[in-house]
């Protein structure tokens, strides 16, 4: 994929002013380098296509296109049908940790922020869904009105300001959707740790993605915890309840890192059986190329997955 040039580190991001410009400065770092640049002898042809231009509709701009050549294409439409997408952020308190850099929860915030911008500046109907605590229903409708951005990003902000509470993994989140597109297909992006010892959250993923609706899975971690850089006798606090436990990091390493491997190899391997687009990143990575990663995996699928 081409690099992205003066890219912002998360924590350099999370301290701009409100939620709404932060959405916004990382959806234009996605589309920074747009330009007319000449193909330099490329023999791609764009037969349906015209070179993008200020203005147009960034839902026609063909990622797969730019992937391919670093220029941006256009993608002309005789109609276009508005989509419906669900935004699903696990705040559970396991999304609360961070190791150093902006928590997993502050990152996945700001991923689906910056989905949300978009999609309505796409005047496509964009509603939210929190999970976490079992006893607070955090749900935003999906509308497509302007003003529909400020009320949707006033709930995240205060989902992310709790900084994850309570232990309900998205799984309930993802059957009430189910549940509200029983007679349209949808677009549903879920941010999460996909900790959950039950793996619900994973059957519930492929459930919907078995209804015919178009799923993805933006799986987000801390570096700490794909990489596990500590020594010294460290005590280690479970987020989500009272577990405490005193060790020797250096003498358990080794078992830890198999098993995170294991559990990302059971997590991309099952969503992908179960035809749902995965996503893994660290909460070290700019997220514009988060962003941008997601717009050009969505470019590629079939139009079966795109038209909703």
């Amino acid at each position: 994929m081409p690099s992205l040039p003066q890219r912002m580190d998360p924590a350099q991001l999370s301290r701009l002013g409100t939620l709404p410009i932060k959405a916004r400065v990382i959806v234009q770092g996605a589309l920074t380098g747009m330009h007319r640049a000449s193909l330099h002898g490329s023999s791609v042809e764009f037969a349906e296509h015209k070179e993008y231009t200020p203005g147009d509709e960034l839902r026609h701009v063909d990622w797969k296109a730019y992937a391919k050549v670093d220029r941006y294409y256009v993608k002309q439409y005789e109609q276009e049908s508005q989509l419906t997408i669900y935004l699903v952020l696990d705040g559970s308190a396991s999304m609360g940790f961070s190791g150093g850099g902006i928590p997993k929860l502050e990152y996945a915030g700001l991923s689906l922020a910056a989905l949300a911008y978009l999609g309505i500046q796409q005047q496509d109907k964009v509603g939210l869904l929190a999970s976490g605590d079992p006893a607070v229903e955090t749900i935003v409708p999906p509308r497509g009105r302007s003003t529909h951005l400020h009320d949707l990003l006033s709930v995240m902000d205060t989902v992310m300001a709790k900084g994850g509470t309570g232990d309900e993994s998205p799984a309930a989140a993802l059957r009430r959707i189910a549940e509200l597109t029983r007679r349209r297909r949808a677009l549903i992006v879920l941010a999460s740790d996909l900790f959950d010892p039950e793996d619900e959250t994973l059957a519930a993923l492929a459930l919907l993605r078995a209804q015919k609706h178009d799923v993805s899975v933006l799986h987000v971690l801390d570096p700490h915890e794909t990489g596990f850089p500590y020594d010294g006798l460290t005590q280690f606090e479970s987020l989500e309840n009272q577990h405490r436990m005193l060790v020797n990091p250096v003498a358990i390493k080794r078992e830890y890192l198999d098993r995170m491997d294991a559990f990302l190899t059971r997590c991309r391997t099952t969503l992908a059986a179960a035809g749902v687009d995965y996503h893994f990143t660290t909460t070290d990575r700019p997220l514009e190329a988060t962003l941008l990663e997601l717009l050009v995996a969505r470019s590629r699928l079939g139009p079966a997955r795109r038209a909703v």
